[in-house]
Parts: C-alpha cells; sequence; structure tokens
C-alpha cells in the first residue's frame, strides 16, 4: 500500500556520505520530532531530475527553510556515492541533504517503488515531494508516470 497524508514514515537505513565516509541514517532519526521536506527522484544525474528537481530545492533551500523548516533532503535509490557526487555537482553542500536509499528499502515501505527494468534502471522510486512533521507526513505530492508536475520546490512553498 502506497503511503499518504497522515501515516508515519516507515523505519529504513539511509546512507550519507560525510567527511568521515559513508554514515547512516535512521529514518526515525532523520524525520522524528523536527519538521522535514523530502523529496525523491527516480535517479542521480537523469535529466528531469538534474535539470529542474534538484535545482528547483538548491534554489529555494532558504525560502523553505525560512518557514520553520529543519532539514531539506533528497532521496534516490542510488549509492550513497553517486548521491554524493549527485550533489557536489548540483551545488547542493549547505542547502539540500544527499541520502541514498540504495537497496530501496525506503521506496518499498512506503510502496513507491518504479520498476524501471525495462529501460536497463532497475527498480527505483517514484518521483514525490512531502512534508514531514515529527515523522508524519503532512503533505505528500506524488507523481503519476514520468510526470513532474506537482512534486516541485515551488509547490511545497504553496504547502508551509
Amino acid at each position: 500500500m502506497t503511503i499518504a497524508k497522515g501515516d508515519k514514515v516507515p523505519a529504513a537505513t539511509l546512507k550519507e556520505v560525510t567527511d568521515g565516509g559513508p554514515q547512516s541514517v535512521e529514518t526515525a532519526d532523520l524525520f522524528g520530532g523536527r519538521k522535514v521536506v523530502a523529496f525523491c527522484v527516480p535517479g542521480a544525474f537523469t535529466p528531469t531530475c538534474s535539470a529542474k528537481h534538484l535545482p528547483g530545492f538548491v534554489e529555494k533551500a532558504d525560502a523553505i527553510r525560512a518557514r520553520g523548516v529543519d532539514d531539506i533532503v533528497c532521496l534516490a535509490v542510488n549509492d550513497a556515492f553517486v548521491m554524493n557526487a549527485w550533489g557536489e555537482q548540483g551545488g547542493a553542500a549547505g542547502k539540500v541533504r544527499m541520502l541514498a536509499d540504495g537497496n530501496g528499502d525506503l521506496a518499498k515501505a512506503m510502496g513507491v517503488e518504479l520498476d524501471l527494468s525495462a529501460l536497463g534502471l532497475g527498480v527505483r522510486a517514484r518521483r514525490y515531494s512531502m512534508i514531514v512533521e515529527d515523522g508524519t507526513v503532512t503533505q505528500l505530492n506524488l507523481e503519476e508516470g514520468g510526470a513532474f508536475e506537482v512534486s516541485s520546490a515551488e509547490k511545497i512553498l504553496d504547502q508551509l
């Protein structure tokens, strides 16, 4: 079943590259007791994700934080090193945390898997954005198909 507004973010372990190497980030710690904007892309370095989705959140990061948001995170079913390199290329440092759902565990638990095997990309996650307050999804913008219509930084700003 697909996660919905009012649901708790499921438990999962994500990975983030830090100065000390890849570190585990538990969703309970990431979302608990905080207001977090998260957005997910089907893949790092892919066209729409690189040209529109990540840049929008990097550009609007200060405006989003000014509305009481503690953290902005980008999720993808990629490894932590790929997410880190993509974040460096996209100017995300200090604006958007790049978190890897390398095995797709969070995507599966949320019911947002996207099978792109026919394109040689394997199973990924659907594109979405969400606002999470103390672990509960308060806004969810889940895209259909390959669209980029409802999960933008601008949409999140309208919802905050």
